[in-house]
């Protein structure tokens, strides 16, 4: 069992460790959102389609009752960081660095 136990760190070890072994970029970005991974192309309710998981292949999904809303359900939409908002707004956007802005 301690064996067993040594083997699973190590493995968990490489894949954080090792460029290329981790999970794909999509994935990463979507779980950084709080989202979850599904097979269909659509998301059931009460979850939303932001963006994909595993290069392409399923749907992110986040969940519409929690307190993480997209910036276009806020009523906003999304900017490059290089873009000056006026007034800033809460809510997610595809892309990390982006920022959610009323106003530009």
């Amino acid at each position: 069992m301690k064996f067993f136990s040594c083997l699973m760190a190590l493995l968990l070890f490489l894949l954080l460790a090792v460029p290329g072994l981790s999970l794909p970029k999509d994935t990463l970005r979507c779980v950084g959102y709080h989202g979850f991974c599904f097979h269909s192309k659509s998301c059931p309710e009460p979850f939303a389609a932001f963006g994909t998981c595993f290069r392409r292949q399923k749907t992110c999904c986040i969940d519409t009752t929690s307190n993480f809303h997209t910036c276009q359900d806020e009523g906003g939409h999304c900017v490059p960081p290089e873009i000056k908002c006026l007034q800033e707004q809460v809510g997610l956007c595809p892309h990390r660095e982006w920022k959610c802005c009323t106003e530009v």
